[in-house]
């Protein structure tokens, strides 16, 4: 699963990327600084590993981790090619979900490829160009589906000829395609297979000034209003800070900052966070004397797919999924203890497997 950080040329993009990943993504203070898509992989903050780490004493821990894409900076007129533009749709398409960073502070000495701040103008105009594109693309199916639906009487076509239609009244309209919804199964797997921009889960990153990293400023007020009614998320964060915080060698300095700063915790874990929540992935753990480890799944997952992600011959051969809840692996202090309670849980095909499960999978291949 992966993620794009997208924005105007100079806005933050490049210097939040290096606070995310160990890779060191360019940033300067001129546009286009960012030419290539640059690939991250960052570690999703997880206390339950650590807490369950002083109980069990394994050899390692593991997190889970996601992909985080630093794409290049876009300008109006993209969806017709221009700048980067052919290059910087293309590596959406490519990501599973939006980071969208729009600049909500003010500095003289950094150039705003517009000329002045102004965050909602600046989310309207890449808004705008994914929208073109998007348009453009249900266009040309259109007219490729419409003949067999109207005349032809195909009924696959004329269900993806009313969510086309569905779509096309939207973004006319300078809606998301994310806006729309959709009530049947049918309808549904029509929209999935479009693949559109504009229907790719944002998250709406205010990068702000030192002074407004804990409570945000008339910027991010103005961004808030913006998108309600938006099927999308917001967070309030200082790149800036976030780069002074990574300089910092121990955590103790790390947490002394956070504390100056009015902050519980960095933005670049509640950043994290958001999205692997946002890409709707939720985390199994397993847990013994060689490690404790996070492993990804996707919100909905039964057992034998979960088995799955550890490794196929699992998935192929499950049997049951012996299950501890995190809660009573803390509260019984070991495996054993929770056996003997009676905690564990025996689970079959159909479980749904929960954020936070402790797993152990049986197969027989």
């Amino acid at each position: 699963m992966k993620a794009g950080i997208v924005g105007l040329p100079n806005v933050g993009k490049s210097t939040l990327f290096n606070c995310l990943s160990s890779a060191k993504a360019q940033a300067a203070n001129f546009p286009f600084c960012t030419i290539d898509a640059q690939l991250g992989q960052v570690s999703v903050p997880d206390e339950r590993l650590t807490k369950l780490a002083e109980i069990v004493h394994p050899g390692r821990i593991v997190p889970a981790v996601c992909d985080i894409v630093d794409i290049a900076g876009l300008v109006k007129g993209a969806s017709k090619g221009e700048g980067l533009g052919n290059q910087f749709l293309a590596n959406i398409r490519e990501c599973d979900a939006i980071i969208h960073v729009l600049r909500c502070f003010d500095d003289p000495n950094i150039v705003h490829v517009d000329g002045s701040v102004d965050p909602v103008r600046d989310k309207e105009i890449i808004d705008m160009e994914l929208q073109l594109k998007d348009l453009e693309t249900i266009e040309l199916r259109i007219k490729k589906v419409e003949k067999a639906a109207r005349v032809g009487g195909d009924k696959q076509a004329k269900i993806e000829l009313d969510v086309l239609e569905a779509y096309k009244a939207a973004l006319l309209e300078g809606k998301s395609a994310r806006t729309v919804s959709f009530d049947t199964e049918d309808e549904i797997a029509a929209a999935k297979g479009l693949f559109l921009l504009t229907t790719k889960p944002v998250l709406y990153v205010c990068n702000v000034d030192d002074a407004s990293a804990a409570n945000g400023n008339e910027f991010t007020e103005a961004v808030k209003k913006a998108i309600e009614g938006e099927d999308a998320e917001m967070l309030i964060i200082s790149a800036q800070t976030e780069a002074d915080i990574a300089e910092l060698e121990t955590y103790e300095e790390k947490q002394m900052f956070l504390e100056d700063m009015g902050l519980e915790e960095s933005g670049c874990n509640r950043l994290i966070k958001a999205i692997y929540h946002l890409l709707t992935l939720q985390t199994f753990i397993t847990a013994g004397e060689m490690e404790v480890k996070a492993w990804t799944f996707r919100k909905g997952w039964k057992a034998p797919q979960c088995a799955g992600v550890i490794h196929t011959d699992f998935e192929k051969g499950f049997i049951r999924a012996e299950v501890i809840k995190y809660e009573d692996y803390i509260k019984y202090g070991s495996e054993a203890a929770v056996r003997e309670a009676g905690k564990m849980g025996v689970e079959g095909k159909e479980y749904i497997v929960q954020d936070g499960d402790i797993m152990h999978f049986r197969f027989n291949v």
